[in-house]
């Protein structure tokens, strides 16, 4: 069976489509969707719209949370341009999405860690800076969670991590938005260094799950030129270089 792995599009139609013609030539049985799909400066109605229409296995991200239950007054940028954009119909559809999934007996979807759509799971942020977690700090983040696979987001950087006692934890890196910043708990960037579109696609073979991630090509000048366009130079700059 084979698995192709999406996460953080932010509304990015642009990279989603080359993601999508990807998949289709590389061939999977299933495709997923792990959240933070709309959120941003560039084209969610647009974005929603061809999601919905593939009814993909999706789990909702703290963004799509956030859209449906803050108070626009509370909103940061990104979500407040979604949030003035969608439709009843975009709301309706995200309203419904579950916040974790299994799309097969083995494999478990979530948005940030098992329980805590916030959590940078698979790294470890402090004053200094972002890391990859040890192997015990992935462990006590897990909430007691298990299974052979299991499928986050939320961080944006792309990361295989292989449990001591067995089976996979993979985050797929963003479709949509290679690099961000953000003040909590501390200041801090995520960069994945290029302005490539990422997801990952997971093999079982013989029983056991196999995974690899993958960056495309796509023309990241007119998302970025969407984002100029919508007074988000930050956006602009990340979409162009993978870098804050």
């Amino acid at each position: 069976m084979r698995i192709a792995i999406l996460s953080d599009i932010h509304g990015n139609i642009v990279a989603l489509d080359a993601v999508l013609a990807d998949v289709a030539r590389q061939g999977a049985d299933m495709m997923v969707n792990l959240g933070d799909i709309l959120s941003g400066p560039l084209f969610p109605c647009e974005t929603a719209d061809r999601l919905m229409a593939l009814n993909l296995p999706t789990i909702r991200g703290n963004h799509e949370r956030q859209l449906l239950t803050h108070d626009p007054a509370r909103m940061g940028a990104s979500d407040l341009y979604t949030h003035r954009q969608l439709q009843p119909h975009h709301r309706a559809w995200i309203a419904a999405l579950p916040d974790q999934f299994r799309p097969v007996d083995d494999v478990l979807m979530v948005h940030g860690a098992p329980g805590d759509d916030l959590c940078y799971w698979l790294e470890t942020l402090d004053p200094h800076g972002l890391r990859p977690a040890t192997a015990a700090e992935v462990e006590a983040r897990a909430g007691g969670a298990a299974a052979p696979l299991i499928l986050c987001g939320h961080t944006h950087m792309p990361r295989i991590h292989r449990r001591q006692g067995g089976g996979l934890i993979v985050n797929p890196g963003s479709v949509g938005l290679p690099a961000y910043a953000d003040d909590h708990p501390f200041p801090h960037s995520v960069e994945a260094g290029s302005p490539h579109a990422r997801y990952a696609m997971a093999d079982r073979i013989d029983g056991a799950w196999q995974a690899r991630l993958i960056a495309i090509p796509y023309d990241w000048e007119a998302a970025a030129c969407a984002a100029d366009t919508h007074g988000r130079p930050d956006w602009a700059r990340a979409l162009r270089t993978g870098m804050m």
